[in-house]
C-alpha cells in the first residue's frame, strides 16, 4: 500500500483529524463485512495499527489474517481456542479470562485502535494483555474527572491534533471507542452498529 501501515503514519504524525475519522470509518466497514457479510464469517483476532494498510487516498485495508478464524454461516458464535490470539494491549478481556470468544473481540481491538488514533498513545508499549495497556483506564479517569464538560477530550487528544480538529468528530470517535472497549462483551456494539454511528455523525455535520 502506498502509505504503508496505520502504525507508520501515527508514528510520523502525517494524519490530520479528518483522515483519522475516515480511517476509523473504513476499518469499521471492513470489519463489519468480515463479521456479517462475506460468504464465510471471519474473526480477525489481531486488529492493530500494524495490520491496517493505507492506500494512496489513505483508505484503510485490513491485512494479515494469520490469526483469523473462519466461521460457516449458522455456526455457533461462542468459540474456544487452544491459546491466546492477538497482540498485548489490543486483546479483549475474554482472551485472558477464558470466556467464550465472539466477534466482539475484534470490536474491542477496534476500540483500542481508535483510542490510539485519538490520543497518539500506543497501548502496546505497556506490557499488559488487557485494558489496552492502561489506555482505557487513563481515558475513563479523564472522563470521570470532568463529568459535565468536554474539556477532558481536549486533554487526551494527540498533541499534533490540537488546534486542528472538529470537536464533533472527536466526541463521536471517543464515544464510539469507549463503547467498543466495554469489559462486558454484550455491552459492546456490533461493527455494523459502529459504522452506523460514525456515518450518522458525518451526515449530521454536513
Amino acid at each position: 500500500m502506498e502509505h504503508g501501515s496505520l502504525a507508520d503514519n501515527l508514528n510520523s504524525n502525517t494524519l490530520d483529524s479528518e483522515k483519522r475519522y475516515s480511517i476509523a470509518v473504513g476499518i469499521a466497514k471492513g470489519l463489519s463485512y468480515l463479521h456479517e457479510e462475506c460468504l464465510e464469517w471471519v474473526l480477525h483476532c489481531d486488529i492493530k495499527p500494524q495490520n491496517i494498510l493505507l492506500d494512496a487516498n489513505y483508505q484503510p485495508k485490513v491485512a494479515d489474517f494469520g490469526l483469523s478464524k473462519l466461521l460457516n454461516r449458522g455456526e455457533g458464535s461462542n468459540l474456544s481456542f487452544s491459546k491466546l490470539r492477538g497482540t498485548r494491549g489490543y486483546m479483549a478481556p475474554e482472551w485472558v479470562l477464558n470466556l467464550p470468544i465472539t466477534s466482539k473481540v475484534d470490536v474491542y481491538s477496534y476500540g483500542i485502535v481508535v483510542l490510539e488514533m485519538i490520543t497518539g498513545r500506543s497501548p502496546a508499549r505497556v506490557q499488559t494483555a488487557i485494558d489496552g495497556g492502561g489506555l482505557v483506564t487513563w481515558v475513563r479517569n479523564k472522563k470521570q474527572g470532568a463529568p459535565n464538560s468536554n474539556a477532558w477530550i481536549e486533554e487526551i487528544l494527540d498533541p499534533t491534533l490540537r488546534g486542528g480538529y472538529e470537536m464533533g468528530r472527536m466526541e463521536t470517535l471517543v464515544r464510539v471507542a469507549m463503547q467498543c472497549v466495554e469489559d462486558d462483551k454484550d455491552a459492546r456494539p456490533t461493527m455494523r452498529k459502529v459504522v452506523e454511528m460514525l456515518l450518522w455523525n458525518e451526515e449530521s455535520l454536513i
